[in-house]
């Protein structure tokens, strides 16, 4: 039996890794000869990218845009699967700040953790809504979220990068009839896989069959959940019994849409990398807006699995 240790893209596990853990409890890696551990990164070493560049896990799920910047520096990890194929960030507010357009957030704070890909996206939303990205006041959250009840105390008018399938999901004190949020691909952000499910290159070449083996149960995970996707309610409430079964509920039947494209799961798409990569290089991101030709590879995904 093959150990494969998976580390996931969050602090802890959210939904979106619902087609893995429902994968494990059908023993379908099992089947495949595959012992199969999922973990999480400590920030104070690194992201999942990082631990996937030193070895200290076999696979692991990651920002797209993250990997394409490690890659101009470190020719180790490479996306072998797509995981959603749209974007999660939204902007959010509330009524009481007077904002009702991404424009108006022009003279206002709004909260995030300011990478330089998330700056970026701010002034290109604020634009494209007509607003001057150059008035906006920017509030250094770190990777903390604020929720619209911070916002409604006055610690910032608005927020960048909550998930519309997550944490926009959350009780947090505020109605949902007082708040605003815009999911930042329908207000003018370029289109991207949000997150890519990668591995080393090296395990790619060693251990083709076990990089296949994997794929083909995790697809039948991600599939299988994509028409069902309250199957995986239980499981959260084992795994992440911290949060409320409504939650899952809500946000279970949202995101599984994103884990496909035409009926078939893990497939990365040019339409969705190039134009990313171009934008990410536009902004002084990337240094070479081709990199993303070797970034990934669909070779080892399942061929024909499709709803």
């Amino acid at each position: 039996m093959r150990h494969l240790k998976v580390m996931l893209e969050y602090f802890y596990p959210w939904t979106n890794s619902a087609g893995l853990y429902y994968a494990r409890e059908q023993g379908w890696y099992r089947e495949a000869g595959l012992d199969v551990e999922f973990t999480v990164h400590d920030l104070g070493r690194g992201d999942t990218l990082a631990y996937l560049a030193r070895g200290e896990a076999d696979f692991g799920i990651f920002p797209s845009n993250r990997l394409l910047v490690q890659r101009e520096t470190q020719l180790i990890v490479i996306g072998v699967a797509a995981i959603n194929h749209r974007a999660m960030e939204t902007i959010q507010t509330v009524l009481s700040t007077g904002i009702r357009r991404p424009a108006d957030l022009a003279g206002k704070r709004i909260a995030m953790n300011p990478t330089p890909r998330g700056l970026a996206m701010v002034r290109q939303l604020v634009s494209a809504d007509g607003g001057d990205p150059d008035a906006v006041i920017i509030v250094d959250a770190g990777t903390r979220e604020l929720t619209p009840d911070a916002i409604a105390a006055g610690e910032a008018e608005a927020t960048f990068g909550s998930y519309w399938a997550w944490e926009i999901l959350m009780d947090t004190g505020v109605p949902e009839k007082d708040r605003l949020v815009w999911p930042v691909d329908e207000i003018g952000a370029p289109p991207y896989h949000s997150y890519l499910l990668g591995t080393q290159e090296e395990l790619t070449k060693n251990e083709p069959d076990v990089v296949r083996r994997f794929l083909q149960a995790t697809s039948r995970g991600y599939l299988a959940l994509a028409s069902e996707p309250f199957a995986a309610v239980s499981l959260y409430e084992k795994y992440v019994p911290y949060f409320p079964k409504q939650l899952f509920e809500r946000s279970l039947p949202l995101i599984a849409p994103t884990w496909l494209h035409d009926g078939a799961w893990g497939h990365q798409r040019v339409e969705l990398i190039e134009p990313y990569a171009e934008w990410l290089a536009a902004h002084g991101i990337l240094h070479n807006k081709d990199s993303w030709r070797t970034a990934y590879t669909n070779e080892y995904l399942p061929q024909g699995d499709a709803i």
